[in-house]
């Protein structure tokens, strides 16, 4: 029996043994590999898939992203509201959306509703016919929530440091323009679903409580389609970073607030310093108690927020900061970061702060891993960057063993203000 006059007892986050729950993996007919975590309390499941369909593949600006919005908009046998209104009726959310790399439908629904929701997903991937009705609509609500969105300075400022970083022809830099949606035409559209979804490579990753035919069910509706028919093409793009490293824009001359960001190219999960480097982030600026909110925001009063972080790409990644001062305090918010870093190089981090910087992460981690959806999205995240359950254990062992004289290390390497691109949008 619990002794409820005895408080139980205290343990740091970074003493405790976490363990990633393993996933179920089966292959349909066809081809595609389904993901599994069976970890629910209740009768509902999340279905998400994932097709190499993001603008990494386009040959055309904005195809891809146009092409998987339209998804629901229309099929041979059903037309946009008659599509919404079925997974309405199954009280069912049916989600797109689009990445670099990949794009992706997400399902969540009752598991009892299965047999009548998955022969729609299927459709949606095999039959879609992208009604220029549909296309003109969409056109003309992209255009006005660009040229809403263009007025905003911290919109500017993530479309131009990318641009910066990776350059304007490299997809992780390119960004939309008007022209762009009206010159977009549904032939492009069809060509690129057929290439990319109707017969691209696809991955199923499932998380909740699944049934007991879940492997017959996904293989009756998605096992006989032709995903997967095709080899998936090898594209690379060369990184074409600006020359000038610093930039201040003026969007709007009456503006009270400035939209800064600082960026240095990065490399991906796979370099044997991202690890370490997250840790160092996190001191930097990566959380409410780091360094950059503690002077720019508690001390000095400059943003109500400001944050670095690493991007979160397959092949190429920035160490990112993003903040937004007031205009007249712009260049004294950048000077601030520059000394912090300054600091990380020259003084190593003390025991306590890095103590709580430990447990934070993997309080965090804690948090990541508490339900069926969020640890397949880890899963998720892991399995599209190559990686295997290795990574996990070995990010854990770093936050525990990495030491004040490594993050040193690490700031000398990394933090330099030259290696820094800069740029305020007013």
């Amino acid at each position: 029996m619990i002794n409820r006059k005895s408080a139980p007892e205290i343990i740091d986050a970074v003493n405790m043994k976490l363990q990633l729950k393993p996933y179920d993996h089966f292959i349909l007919d066809n081809g595609v590999p389904v993901y599994s975590i069976d970890a629910g309390a209740q009768d509902v499941l999340l279905i998400e898939w994932v097709f190499y369909a993001g603008n990494w593949y386009e040959d055309k600006n904005i195809v891809a992203a146009t092409t998987n919005f339209l998804l629901k908009n229309g099929t041979q046998k059903r037309k946009a509201f008659a599509i919404n209104e079925h997974f309405e009726f199954y009280g069912a959310y049916l989600n797109r959306s689009c990445y670099n790399e990949t794009a992706t439908i997400t399902l969540h629904c009752l598991n009892k509703h299965l047999p009548q929701l998955l022969p729609v997903v299927a459709e949606l991937i095999n039959e879609c016919i992208f009604p220029e009705e549909e296309l003109a609509i969409y056109k003309q609500n992209q255009k006005q929530r660009l040229e809403v969105n263009l007025k905003k300075c911290d919109f500017i400022a993530n479309r131009l440091i990318d641009e910066y970083v990776y350059g304007f022809h490299h997809p992780y830099g390119r960004y939309t323009s008007t022209l762009d949606y009206e010159q977009l035409n549904r032939q492009e559209l069809v060509e690129f679903y057929k290439r990319f979804y109707t017969e691209g490579k696809c991955l199923i990753f499932v998380a909740g409580k699944p049934p007991a035919d879940l492997a017959q069910q996904l293989n009756h509706s998605f096992g006989q389609l032709s995903i997967n028919s095709h080899t998936l093409p090898e594209i690379q793009f060369n990184c074409e970073p600006a020359e000038t490293k610093k930039y201040n824009i003026i969007n709007d001359a009456d503006g009270v607030q400035g939209a800064i960001r600082m960026a240095r190219p990065f490399f991906n999960r796979h370099h044997p310093d991202f690890q370490k480097a997250q840790v160092l982030n996190n001191i930097f600026g990566g959380f409410f108690g780091s360094r950059l909110m503690s002077n720019i925001r508690e001390d000095k009063g400059y943003t109500y927020g400001i944050h670095s972080y690493l991007q979160n790409h397959i092949h190429n990644s920035a160490w990112m900061i993003s903040t937004e001062a007031g205009r007249d305090v712009c260049g004294a918010t950048i000077e601030e970061v520059y000394k912090e870093m300054a600091i990380l190089c020259n003084e190593p981090v003390d025991d306590d702060e890095l103590d709580l910087v430990r447990n934070y992460m993997v309080g965090s981690l804690l948090g990541d891993l508490d339900g069926p959806f969020q640890i397949i999205a880890r899963w998720k995240n892991y399995i599209l960057n190559g990686l295997t359950d290795a990574y996990f254990y070995d990010s854990i062992q770093t936050v525990q063993s990495i030491t004040a004289e490594e993050l040193q290390a690490l700031a000398k390497k990394y933090l330099n203000p030259e290696e820094f691109y800069e740029l305020v949008v007013v």
